[in-house]
């Protein structure tokens, strides 16, 4: 079975003809009565061999923290990334095998961060909360710079959610170092905030690059799925929390329909951003409202099981029906926003 990934490769190899890739894609797109676009692929297995390589990735990288931590602190950091890295160099720049690519790439840019936050851990400067700050923001500004390395290296497609996760974390350390640890009550009213208008900025960043590729048919969508998939959470936590969610007490019919009127709410830029990831992120939420309902209304014994019937069928008719829904919501919107937006529904085919 070919990639798309595989398909751009032999475009640019010279070996099939632009025209004859997009035919391609019309034809598999037509026989499985879904648009492309609306397929949202993303190459993670090509076959048993790339969870092979994985598996003798991670046991090397975790032979590689054992030396380190024998030989001194921050050595297990260094150790991992120069290891990370090395393989990358044959695994992700000449075998181009997709999920120990994410794997070393992780395993850099993690190995880069817990390098200093080792060093610190070692230290005694724990009555210094500023000091502590700025090296933890030092080290997420290394993890940054070390994902953006990699990314000029190897290209692969969730190093800018990397990039882009690391710098986030930068400059909330930096903010939080700034106010002084010690002068924040509590995390909800500075540090979930600022997570927010993160996750805000990501999605942003996110649909800039998926606007770059409406049809997706390039790296540059790829990329825009890892970073909708880190801005969800990032959304959607802090929203569930100030409803109340995420304090595990029972939720009331009041805080139930404000958990379904926000997950409709993600459900509808879902359609229109033709991303499901904000629809995963948010679908513990909306479980955990659900069963609480159904436990307080004494259905007990099967809250679970309906909270699953109810959810399920509606996602499962959600997915079944995608490219109408989508089409038809799209086409209500306004023409600049909509010449923005990946295209929908058979526009995807004749594009």
């Amino acid at each position: 079975m070919y990639s798309e990934q595989d398909l751009r490769d032999a475009v640019a190899a010279g070996a099939i003809s632009d025209a004859a890739a997009h035919a391609l894609r019309a034809h598999v797109a037509r026989s499985r009565q879904m648009p492309v676009t609306d397929e949202e692929n993303f190459r993670l297995v090509n076959s048993f061999n790339d969870i092979f390589v994985t598996i003798a990735a991670v046991l090397l990288l975790v032979a590689m923290a054992g030396i380190g931590n024998a030989i001194a602190p921050g050595a297990a950091g260094v150790l991992i990334a120069a290891a990370a890295w090395g393989m990358a160099e044959f695994f992700t720049r000449r075998r181009r095998m997709a999920l120990p690519s994410i794997v070393l790439l992780l395993a850099f840019v993690g190995g880069v961060v817990a390098a200093p936050i080792q060093v610190l851990a070692e230290t005694n400067i724990d009555g210094n909360e500023r000091l502590v700050g700025v090296i933890g923001a030092g080290a997420f500004l290394a993890g940054a710079v070390a994902a953006w390395l990699h990314w000029r290296r190897f290209m692969v497609p969730i190093t800018i959610a990397a990039l882009a996760a690391t710098t986030v974390a930068t400059v909330i350390a930096l903010i939080v170092t700034a106010i002084g640890p010690g002068n924040i009550g509590s995390p909800d009213m500075v540090i979930l905030p600022m997570v927010f208008v993160a996750g805000l900025g990501v999605f942003a960043f996110a649909m800039r690059w998926d606007m770059s590729d409406r049809t997706r048919e390039t790296r540059r969508s790829d990329v825009a799925f890892w970073l909708h998939l880190l801005a969800a959470p990032m959304i959607a936590h802090p929203l569930f929390h100030w409803l109340g969610i995420t304090e595990g007490d029972v939720v009331g019919l009041g805080g139930v329909l404000a958990v379904l009127g926000v997950y409709v709410l993600f459900g509808l830029v879902a359609l229109a951003v033709d991303r499901r990831a904000l629809l995963v992120s948010a679908l513990a939420y909306v479980l955990f409202a659900l069963s609480s309902l159904f436990g307080e209304y004494g259905m007990v014994e099967l809250s679970v099981a309906l909270t699953a019937l109810v959810i399920g069928s509606a996602l499962l008719m959600l997915s079944a029906f995608w490219p109408a829904i989508r089409g038809s919501l799209v086409g209500k919107l306004p023409g600049d926003l909509r010449e923005r937006l990946p295209i929908a529904g058979g526009l995807a085919l004749a594009a």
